[in-house]
């Protein structure tokens, strides 16, 4: 196939979206405020916000879906 695919983490316009809320990021990187995480061989960014409310559950290392 000649088309290009992307990741739902991150629009075609090349922005870093959070997973959790969809708030996108300023640039196409993440700031460095922001989690990134590898959750079944995929990359998810999570913004500040998101990443403090679930701080336990990351630091527990609980899949995303968990939260």
């Amino acid at each position: 196939m000649d088309e290009e695919t992307y990741s739902p983490d991150r629009p075609a316009d090349g922005r870093v979206v959070c997973a959790r809320c969809g708030t996108a990021a300023d640039g196409d990187t993440a700031p460095p405020t922001w989690l990134c995480s590898m959750e079944d061989g995929r990359r998810l960014h999570f913004c500040e916000d998101c990443a403090r409310l679930h701080i336990r559950a990351i630091e527990s290392r609980l899949d995303s879906l968990w939260w």
